[in-house]
């Protein structure tokens, strides 16, 4: 993912998390002049002037106080605006749901209604999306992204595709993904189109055999149920070209609930035509294969 030039562009406001407050803290007492941070959340790094009981940052002036409190809220992002630091979070009045910016070992998850929407025990949101768009093959043609979020995904499978045609039904996770330094892609990759409204009212919008591919990556069935209905299935299938690939990331799979929710899917994939219907364990998903190319190649 190539983000620092287009991040910087942005001009977003300095952001800090514990971490960064714990070093300036420490340039603190050590008495240190100034001391080299990142304030875009690790996609650069930037030189923040030290003084005896404060730091100066984007113009504004921060004492050991606020850079304490900080520290001491080691889940939360906080962007620095008109002089103050607040916690990087949007209410969503179309859902119900906060969603909040959670920092990780490199760019940002989101946290909704509790539950972060990427991974980040033994991984990170980036190694994520990796995974699975490696387990469609990185795709070459247009594909069919399922739920924006953070963009993560899109941002990845533009590296091959030739189109992304991405879809948010909540209006807060995109103005979340506009605050975020890592998300800058989504808004200025060209390849990268961007609809809103609910997928499965979406989907029936597209021609049959539109897409090469389509990552499927919802929230958990407690919060998207529709999602994995056997009718968006079906939906998915049609938009599909014959051959064409589907992910559909369903959780760990040696969680019991997870393992659970693959076996429930794997039978509404199946139902609704899928072929060859198999676990991927790297990327903690499904991946499955549109009908078509088989039947020509038995017609021979």
């Amino acid at each position: 993912m190539h983000v620092a030039a287009r991040a910087g562009e942005r001009k977003l406001p300095p952001i800090l998390t514990s971490v960064v407050a714990a070093q300036l803290l420490d340039a603190m007492r050590s008495e240190a002049p100034s001391a080299t941070v990142s304030l875009d959340l690790g996609v650069s790094q930037a030189r923040v002037a030290v003084a005896e009981d404060a730091v100066h940052v984007g113009g504004a002036t921060l004492s050991r106080s606020a850079l304490s409190d900080v520290a001491a809220a080691p889940g939360k992002c906080f962007e620095l605006v008109s002089g103050a630091l607040r916690p990087i979070s949007v209410f969503s009045a179309a859902t119900g749901w906060v969603r909040t910016l959670r920092p990780t070992a490199d760019a940002p998850t989101t946290v909704v209604a509790g539950f972060p929407m990427h991974r980040i025990v033994g991984t990170t949101p980036l190694a994520d999306a990796k995974a699975k768009v490696r387990a469609l093959g990185r795709p070459r043609g247009r594909v069919f992204d399922t739920a924006t979020g953070l963009g993560y995904t899109a941002i990845e499978l533009a590296a091959t595709a030739s189109e992304v045609v991405t879809v948010e039904l909540d209006a807060a996770a995109l103005a979340l993904a506009k605050r975020n330094p890592w998300s800058a892609d989504l808004f200025d990759n060209p390849v990268v189109r961007m609809l809103a409204g609910d997928a499965t009212e979406v989907v029936r919008t597209f021609a049959a055999g539109e897409f090469a591919a389509v990552l499927h990556d919802p929230p958990t069935m407690q919060l998207g149920g529709a999602l994995y209905s056997a009718a968006f299935y079906a939906e998915l299938r049609r938009v599909l070209r014959p051959g064409g690939r589907l992910f559909h990331y369903v959780g760990d799979p040696g969680s019991g609930r997870a393992s659970r929710t693959a076996n429930g899917v794997a039978r509404r994939l199946t139902a609704a035509g899928f072929l060859r219907v198999r676990r991927h364990e790297v990327a903690f998903g499904l991946v499955a294969v549109a009908p078509g190319r088989e039947r020509r190649r038995q017609r021979r």
